[in-house]
């Protein structure tokens, strides 16, 4: 899921397992274990761009993380409360906290297409933060709740639950997540929940900041528990609803006459309304979309080439193209660019348009070139949408839930 998700359910995960004894740093400390399993991304300045699509979401997400990490990252927090060392981290993380939850809000303004918008909300956020950090983390508000320092085990339950929760989270969406490397690098995905919903996130967000903002800890573990029962039943509705969009979809494939390998769905992003699909052939993929409110129950699809032959001439141990095969689960499809060169396009995510398949079109993207031994290697270029793209992207996502 996202970060801004991640550091959500991690906060709500530090509120039940330390709220009592620390108030509201429990969340604090709970986003910190939300976060800690995304930072395998500071690897990436020292890998190549295919080692790094196969390391992210890797050991870091995996039980095998959790479970040692929690210890580990239990004892560090301990010795920190030892000697009065946290006081210093948790202003610098906080303050680095509001400032992301700032970037993201201006980012909402930017994609409304108002500077002034997006000026006026990170003032606000900046100002409102800052005051919450001061009255209502540093301060000491909380009636009920005693002020002893936790001991290693409550640290070692907070950062395994916060690991563990985080992964799962993860394994429920298409990218896929590596839950018990290094021993398998098998991706688990469920599929059934895009990397970013809002209907899961703000339940939860509102839950947790009401939780934050109460003095007693009977009402502060109420409205927590509030936010977490609600995005929990959205969670088990997507669950129920990916099995009605697979329905659909074998009826698509049943009406079509298609004699298919194997198929992948997936939600579109910041709902659950609108579904991809992708339906593989011998020599094609057909792609298309379903909306909840489209008038036929039947995913309006188009034939896709493979082209594999394009890349035909790796080598077996080309390191390149085995990642992007995998990661891709094989759903892959190639094409000439313009400039001549060959791009390997995820068709798990279709297109941004959701119609089109030109070079520019797909949501992820991969720009290959030789290098002097023959070994492919993904080229530094952008491969996602421009930022004029995602910019369009709205309103051609709102307008295709609403059906045709």
């Amino acid at each position: 899921m996202d970060s801004l998700t991640q550091i959500v359910l991690g906060a709500s995960v530090g509120e039940l397992c330390l709220s009592k004894k620390i108030g509201n740093k429990a969340m604090l400390w709970g986003a910190v274990a939300g976060t800690i399993p995304d930072l395998d991304v500071l690897a990436n300045p020292f890998m190549s761009r295919a080692e790094s699509l196969a390391f992210h979401r890797g050991i870091s997400h995996s039980f095998f993380f959790s479970v040692l990490g929690a210890f580990v990252f239990a004892w560090l927090v301990h010795s920190l409360y030892k000697k009065t060392w946290h006081l210093k981290f948790e202003k610098i993380f906080a303050s680095s906290l509001m400032f992301f939850v700032a970037l993201i809000l201006c980012a909402i303004g930017v994609m409304l297409k108002s500077n002034l918008v997006s000026l006026i909300i990170y003032i606000l956020i900046i100002a409102m933060s800052w005051w919450f950090y001061q009255k209502r983390i540093i301060g000491s508000y909380t009636k009920s709740i005693s002020t002893e320092h936790p001991d290693y085990k409550d640290w070692v339950v907070l950062f395994f639950f916060g690991f563990v929760t985080h992964i799962i989270l993860d394994s429920l969406t298409a990218y896929g997540t590596q839950l018990f490397a290094p021993f398998s690098d098998v991706r688990i995905a469920f599929a059934n929940i895009s990397v970013a919903d809002l209907f899961y996130t703000i339940p939860f967000l509102t839950g947790l900041i009401i939780s934050s903002l109460q003095s007693d800890f009977k009402k502060k573990r109420w409205w927590n528990y509030a936010g977490i029962i609600i995005s929990s039943l959205y969670m088990i509705w997507t669950i129920f609803h990916r099995q009605q969009i697979t329905t659909v979809l074998e009826n698509t494939i049943e009406s079509k006459e298609l004699e298919y390998k194997k198929y992948s769905i997936t939600p579109s992003i910041l709902q659950n309304f609108l579904w991809s699909a992708t339906i593989e052939t011998d020599t094609s993929f057909y792609h298309g979309t379903y909306s909840d409110f489209d008038k036929e129950k039947i995913f309006k699809t188009k034939e896709v080439l493979k082209n594999h032959h394009l890349i035909a001439d790796a080598k077996d141990d080309d390191k390149t193209i085995n990642i992007l095969k995998w990661f891709t689960n094989d759903y892959y499809m190639c094409l000439v660019r313009q400039d001549g060169r060959v791009q390997l396009n995820d068709m798990r995510y279709g297109t941004f348009r959701g119609s089109d398949y030109g070079e520019d079109d797909f949501i992820f993207k991969f720009i290959l070139e030789k290098d002097s031994k023959g070994y492919y290697f993904i080229t530094d270029e952008a491969g996602r949408p421009s930022p004029e793209d995602r910019e369009a992207m709205m309103p051609l996502l709102i307008e295709r839930i609403k059906g045709i």
